[in-house]
């Protein structure tokens, strides 16, 4: 039996982490929360002002990443492994820049219109950051929440499905009938972006998978 191992039977573990971990997600919730509302926003100015949000709620995210790393550093006895935490942290914070990433080109590139497959993307993008939600508060006892995490793991990939879906049509779509070159290109961008948030939410899960077969 390894030391670490062995130590866990006789030192409680830092459940520190489990309240940073739904902070974070509930700062994910938010920002997918402002970019429904960008992307069904009519005005350059009502974008810009959605996206500064955005940012903001970016900036939130990287404290709690932080916080994370710095209680790492300082708990002798972990939930769980130390590099499945460090990976977690970093996949969350990795969701919120490409939401952020994606807010950020709408605002600069100034797309004439939004397509409504950017919009069902946010939905999307919110739907599974809800379940990434439910995932972080199941692992407060991992083992009892099981099948519920199994489960939300599942959905998460069925969302990450039909954002390919989404995205191959879209750009098929939009190759096809968009005229202006640079508009194009502007989109094709977004396109990209937010179907790699969505990669990104679903990289989350198959880490909290992990977590849970080495728990089990």
């Amino acid at each position: 039996m390894k030391l670490d191992s062995l130590l866990k039977f006789f030192v409680p573990n830092d459940t520190s982490f489990f309240p940073l971990f739904e902070e974070d997600s509930k700062i994910l919730l938010k920002a997918t929360g402002l970019l429904r509302l960008l992307m069904a926003s009519e005005t350059f100015a009502q974008r810009e002002a959605l996206s500064r949000q955005i940012k903001e709620v970016e900036h939130e995210g990287d404290d709690v990443t932080h916080r994370i790393y710095t209680q790492l550093n300082k708990s002798f006895i972990t939930p769980f492994d130390r590099e499945d935490i460090q990976s977690l942290a970093s996949s969350l914070d990795d969701v919120l820049d490409y939401i952020n990433g994606a807010s950020q080109r709408i605002n600069l590139y100034k797309p004439k219109v939004i397509f409504p497959p950017f919009v069902e993307f946010a939905e999307i993008i919110h739907a599974a950051a809800g379940e990434l939600d439910l995932l972080l508060q199941g692992l407060k006892d991992a083992v009892k929440n099981k099948e519920k995490i199994i489960q939300g793991c599942i959905r998460i990939n069925t969302l990450e499905n039909k954002a390919d879906d989404l995205y191959h049509n879209g750009i098929s779509d939009l190759f096809e009938h968009e005229k202006d070159t640079i508009e194009l290109i502007k989109n094709k961008e977004i396109f990209g972006t937010l179907e790699k948030t969505v990669d990104k939410a679903e990289d989350v899960s198959d880490i909290i998978k992990t977590i849970l077969i080495k728990l089990a």
